[in-house]
Formats: structure tokens, C-alpha cells, sequence
């Protein structure tokens, strides 16, 4: 499998609004959609973050995040992180953020990043603590059916281990 990371095209987004197949799917990756989730949807959302990127193998879109808080020097927020039902389990979302981590250093000069996961999706539960991100707090939310869920929020520290932040 050879992997390749780019920028989000027009003609990639129908696609991507087909990775979720399931009304939770699609309130994990993006909690203000409608299921299923329409290009429109997606474009509004992709105008208002940054950094919209996809994973592709050869010509096929297999997986897209992007950030929707980001600030220079700071925090970079990973959102909308999907992966087609046919790469689940291959490593592709672990590819996904490790670039997106790589975008966050090398762009923003990010210090910090931040995800947000809800309880009930286990397979983020799993990824995020795995590539380095440790949860640090809990709210509660509602789901599209008006049930209590936990969104967990985790952050991961993007300065070199050896760097000692100044103090005043």
C-alpha cells in the first residue's frame, strides 16, 4: 500500500461524504451534519476550517481531516476525521494524522494538538492515545437523538522533548 497526502479537491468531496455510512459514523466525523452528509454540507464546513486534506492510493480517496481551530505558535485542532470503510484497519488513519501533526509543526509552527472524540467511537479511542495524545478532560454533549455522550478531548504536545518552554 503506498500512501500519498494532499490537499482536499472539489471533486473529492463527494466521495468523502459517502465514508460515513451510518448516522453515528457521520456524527463523529462532523456532529453538525445531517446523515447521510451531502456536498454541501461538507463544502460549508471545508470553507470554514483549514488545511482540509486527503489520503489517497493511486487515484482512490481513502481517508480526509482537516483542522478547525488553528493558530500560529499555538494549538491546532484535528476535526471531520474519516476514513472509507473499505481502508478501515489498514493504517490509514494513523497515516492521516501523523501528516496531519507533520502539517500543524510545519505550517502553524503549532505547539500543541487537539482532538476531541466521542465515547461511543471506539476506533479513535484506540488511534489517538496510541499516537501520543492524552485525554484531558470530558464534556458532556447530545446526540442527534438527544441521548447524554461523552466527547473526550486530547492533546498532544508537538515541541521537541528536549525543549523547555521560557518562563516569565
Amino acid at each position: 500500500m503506498t500512501l500519498s497526502f494532499r490537499p482536499v479537491q472539489a471533486s473529492d468531496i463527494p466521495t468523502v461524504c459517502r465514508f460515513a455510512q451510518t448516522a453515528d459514523e457521520a456524527f463523529f466525523f462532523f456532529p453538525k451534519c445531517t446523515f447521510p452528509v451531502t456536498p454541501e454540507q461538507m463544502t460549508a464546513a471545508i470553507a470554514q476550517r483549514s488545511d482540509s486534506s486527503v489520503v489517497v492510493e493511486g487515484d482512490e480517496v481513502l481517508a480526509f481531516a482537516n483542522f478547525y481551530q488553528w493558530e500560529q505558535g499555538g494549538t491546532c485542532s484535528l476535526g471531520n476525521v474519516l476514513v472509507s470503510p473499505a481502508a478501515r484497519g489498514r493504517g490509514v488513519a494513523r497515516y492521516l494524522v501523523q501528516q496531519m501533526i507533520e502539517v500543524a509543526r510545519s505550517r502553524h509552527q503549532a505547539r500543541e494538538m487537539k482532538v476531541s472524540c466521542f465515547n461511543h467511537n471506539t476506533a479513535g479511542l484506540l488511534l489517538y492515545p496510541a499516537l501520543g495524545f492524552v485525554p484531558f478532560g470530558i464534556e458532556e454533549r447530545q446526540d442527534p437523538a438527544g441521548h447524554r455522550v461523552a466527547l473526550v478531548q486530547m492533546k498532544q504536545s508537538l515541541l521537541p522533548a528536549d525543549h523547555t518552554p521560557l518562563t516569565a
